[in-house]
């Protein structure tokens, strides 16, 4: 007997690895249970967790099989016993951690938001991981103030263009870290760059008298780094150990540098602080930043660039690229077909 439900085509990391792993596969998708809706996917984000999680070193990850996709934007398709929120064919946008690279996605209503009128799909799809990310460590944690200096490790990165954006609407000057061939559209942005490689960038902000803040997606030595431009109140928000998938090097265990990190903390003698940002769907800000974020697109404060667009069916290319290239932005995989 046939399963109930949709075929469907979805991506699946069969197992853990290169790039061979990642398949789009034929499957089925089941009607919305009890208070789920379900949502017929038009985008959905990309990211180095995706990249990481096929490496299966992302954080607390599922085993595989997995099927990816941090977050969406889709149509309403099916609406299951006691949803009562949405109806079939309101554009939806909802954080999912996994399974959004699907064409067919079941979801608790009670996470899903409505996406205004007139807001860009597309913008909408990023603001959801990169731009609620990004407000989440400006606004809630480090608190950027008009008149402070911030440093942002990869300016040109998705999460990294929204820090950039996010603090000048705080009114604090930003400086960071960006590949060479991406500072002139960074400066476009307000924001001042460094090459990381180079170094350059540690005694010219030490020179400045350190940064209130900096965020770091890089781990490892790159946190060593980062804390010793803080000045003597500063921040330093690490959310990420990327350093080791965009360098192609050995994988080695995050832990040491996260223990280091939050050790800091301990020192009596400093009022430096450490913290690990990590977005989740169930935190008070999510509807809350998400909402501000989507009237920001929709009254023209911010335009959330958008640096390249896969199809589903291309999500090889998009893993194998991921990191490379010129230009600013997020990441987005295509589902829905034309």
């Amino acid at each position: 007997m046939a399963p109930e439900g949709t075929p469907i085509r979805k991506v699946v990391i069969t197992e853990f690895g290169d790039v061979d792993k990642v398949q789009v596969l034929d499957d089925v998708c089941p009607p919305p249970p009890a208070d789920h809706i379900q949502i017929k996917t038009e985008y959905t984000g990309f990211s180095g967790a995706d990249v990481n999680m096929r490496k299966g070193f992302y954080p607390l990850q599922k085993k595989a099989p997995l099927t990816p996709g941090y977050c969406l934007v889709g149509t309403v398709n099916a609406v299951g016993e006691s949803a009562k929120e949405f109806k079939v064919g309101d554009v939806v946008a909802v954080l999912t951690k996994y399974d959004a690279e699907a064409e067919l996605v079941n979801q608790p209503e009670k996470y899903c938001i409505p996406v205004p009128e007139g807001v860009d799909h597309k913008q909408a799809c990023a603001i959801l991981t990169d731009w609620n990310t990004a407000y989440g460590m400006v606004v809630r944690t480090a608190k950027v103030q008009k008149g402070q200096k911030v440093f942002v490790h990869g300016m040109s990165g998705a999460v990294g263009t929204a820090l950039m954006v996010i603090s000048k609407l705080q009114g604090a000057e930003v400086y960071g870290t960006a590949s060479e061939r991406n500072h002139e559209e960074v400066k476009k942005f307000g924001g001042n760059p460094f090459v990381y490689s180079n170094k350059d960038w540690i005694k010219a902000i030490t020179d400045l008298g350190g940064v209130d803040a900096v965020f770091d997606p890089l781990g490892y030595e790159s946190f060593d780094e980062s804390y010793s431009i803080l000045n003597s109140t500063g921040i330093l928000v690490a959310y990420g150990n990327n350093k080791g998938s965009l360098e192609n090097g050995e994988l080695k265990s995050p832990l040491p540098a996260l223990l280091k990190l939050f050790a800091r903390n301990l020192n009596p003698l400093t009022k430096r602080s450490t913290t690990f940002f990590g977005l989740t769907r169930d935190s008070q800000w999510y509807k809350p930043n998400v909402t501000t974020l989507f009237d920001l697109v929709k009254n023209g404060t911010i335009t959330v660039p958008i640096k390249t667009v896969w199809d589903m069916e291309d999500i090889q290319t998009a893993h194998r690229n991921w990191g490379g290239g010129s230009g600013v932005g997020s990441l987005l995989i295509k589902v829905a077909k034309d």
